[in-house]
């Protein structure tokens, strides 16, 4: 008589014993672990204050898209006669999740600088508030950059498609609240809120660059723009485009000399084409068109087009394609 095998669900219905000579080694691996934190301290945060949570970060991001996007983001209904109801509510929430968080940030740069006090409780408060006051304007740009994709994407097919499922319009509506954050001189929140758009949307905006107005990113995926990165009004980049530095200045320790310019200079009405990366501290003159897959280190001129050379490409027809690939692979196709 053959043999029954059992089956292998049947052998994962045992239960698992944790025998003593296995847990009786953790308290060795714990110990080890704790020595560990210890000497490498730049990695681990304790007997300090709490810092800001990223999971409360994205929280203030969906509040925050809920009143600079009213009717699109939340599954209500919203009506005229609502409409200040519902602002007044999401406000009062932010208000009080948005200050948490700036004094979070404030507190554990004060702590990790050794600076005294600066009253982080009533300046996360005065920051959030000075924030909010913005959000009408920021709209009104929001708006624009809406308007300019549309405009810029025969594809697109409404306004609604764009703010529903345009990457760029994630990318670039968490960019203009990071960076007035980042302007009022908050740290460290700016910069998780970036970091989070750049997650999900596949695009790299850092909150210190300068971006004006009309701004449009056609697909999307893989642009980055550095920190000191100034792009003007009604410019237009592809997928791949990298605004990036060229070198990093040392001083005499050879530490990183930080908050000096390294980044381009995108000037008005200026497209920039797919995988085309510009480096360092140059300028792109207005109304220029950088084709894609350019290496450009030095300054354009105004009204300039950039390609690099025509590649030379051959065409060969089926059969002489075959041919070309050997004998056997001619046989197999053509078996006798």
């Amino acid at each position: 008589m053959e043999e029954k095998v059992p089956l292998m669900g049947d052998q994962c219905q045992v239960d698992i014993e944790f025998t003593q000579k296995y847990r009786s080694q953790l308290p060795g691996v714990i110990d080890e672990i704790v020595e560990s934190c210890t000497k490498e301290r730049a990695i681990a945060h304790y007997d300090t204050i709490m810092i800001p949570s990223k999971e409360s970060v994205i929280e203030i991001l969906e509040e925050l898209k809920d009143i600079l996007f009213p009717g699109y983001f939340r599954q209500q209904e919203i009506h005229a006669f609502s409409l200040s109801y519902h602002i007044g509510n999401v406000v009062n929430r932010l208000f009080e999740k948005l200050a948490a968080q700036i004094a979070r940030s404030i507190r554990h740069e004060c702590r990790r600088l050794h600076n005294p006090c600066t009253h982080c409780l009533d300046r996360g408060q005065k920051e959030a508030l000075d924030f909010l006051k913005k959000i009408p304007a920021l709209r009104e740009t929001l708006a624009g950059d809406v308007q300019a994709a549309y405009d810029g994407d025969p594809a697109a097919k409404s306004l609604d498609e764009i703010i529903f499922s345009y990457p760029c319009m994630l990318a670039i509506m968490v960019y203009r609240m990071a960076h007035e954050i980042h302007i009022q001189e908050v740290p460290l929140l700016p910069r998780i809120m970036t970091e989070y758009a750049h997650g999900a949307a596949g695009i790299d905006i850092h909150p210190g660059a300068k971006i004006g107005k009309y701004f449009f990113i056609d697909h999307g995926t893989g642009v980055v723009i550095g920190e000191t990165a100034e792009i003007g009004d009604r410019v237009k980049i592809y997928q791949g485009v990298t605004l990036g530095a060229l070198s990093f200045p040392t001083d005499f320790q050879g530490n990183l000399i930080r908050g000096v310019k390294r980044h381009p200079t995108i000037e008005d009405d200026v497209t920039i084409y797919s995988n085309a990366t510009i480096l360092g501290p140059t300028v792109i003159g207005a109304r220029s068109v950088i084709g894609g897959n350019v290496w450009i280190t030095q300054n354009v001129p105004p009204d300039t087009v950039v390609t690099i050379e025509q590649p030379h490409l051959h065409y060969k027809g089926c059969k002489n394609l075959l041919a070309s690939l050997g004998p056997d692979l001619e046989t197999k196709k053509n078996p006798a």
